[in-house]
């Protein structure tokens, strides 16, 4: 781990307008990741996970506060800059997987990588060895419909870690799987984690993977009730 934090959350607020009522999601909230970590924010519904993460992953824009990733305050970047960090910098795992269901699972696995502009020879050794590492060798030309929950979130692990990103952001990847599948999904990305470096947080939950976190930051109202490191 670096000295510096991978992502530094700082006085977070999210407000969201309903009718003429506002909601808050975050309250102040500051949080520091760094690299290489394996942290599971995990909190009731409405405590604000699922916000924590969208606004980190410039999929939304915080209300107040300051957002750092690599040291880049997101609150300074354009929407065309914001959309390459996203492209190039984060990872995503849904809960529903956002597969693109026309592409196959080599396809979809391929998708950064060629919107990046990487050479075609390239895109093919790297996520061929991908789909082998997350247990897909043999099924790189099955579409979504053609597999199961389980393959179809190995595919979208494989999309995101494709680009080499500086943090996987991981929305309840285990929800729409059995508890078995949870397993070993949980037990790839700790691989990818410990032997490639790769940083997850993941808001969740799922018992499964607040065991398996190294460090559990817990949000109660907007704002962290605890932070447990293992």
């Amino acid at each position: 781990m670096t000295d510096d934090p991978i992502i530094s959350l700082r006085d977070v607020t999210k407000v969201y307008r309903q009718g003429s009522v506002d909601i808050h999601a975050l309250r102040g909230l500051s949080l520091d990741v760094e690299a290489g970590e394996f942290t599971a924010i995990c909190g009731p519904s409405g405590s604000g996970k699922t916000t924590t993460l969208n606004l980190i992953g410039a999929l939304d824009a915080m209300t107040s506060g300051s957002i750092a990733l690599e040291g880049q305050e997101l609150g300074s970047l354009n929407k065309k800059e914001l959309s390459a960090l996203r492209r190039d910098r984060i990872g995503f795992v849904f809960q529903a997987y956002n597969l693109m269901p026309v592409l196959t699972a080599y396809e979809n696995a391929e998708m950064v990588l060629w919107i990046q502009g990487v050479d075609a020879a390239t895109r093919r050794e790297r996520v061929m060895d991908l789909l082998d590492q997350v247990g897909l060798k043999g099924l790189e030309d099955r579409r979504p419909s053609e597999l199961s929950g389980g393959q179809q979130q190995r595919v979208a692990i494989a999309r995101a870690i494709a680009s080499n990103p500086a943090v996987v952001l991981a929305d309840e990847p285990t929800a729409n799987v059995d508890s078995e599948t949870a397993e070993t999904l949980l037990g790839l990305m700790e691989t990818l984690n410990r032997d490639q470096g790769v940083t997850f947080l993941f808001s969740t939950h799922d018992p499964q993977v607040m065991e398996r976190a190294r460090r559990v930051v817990r949000l109660v109202d907007g704002g962290v009730a605890s932070d447990e490191r293992r």
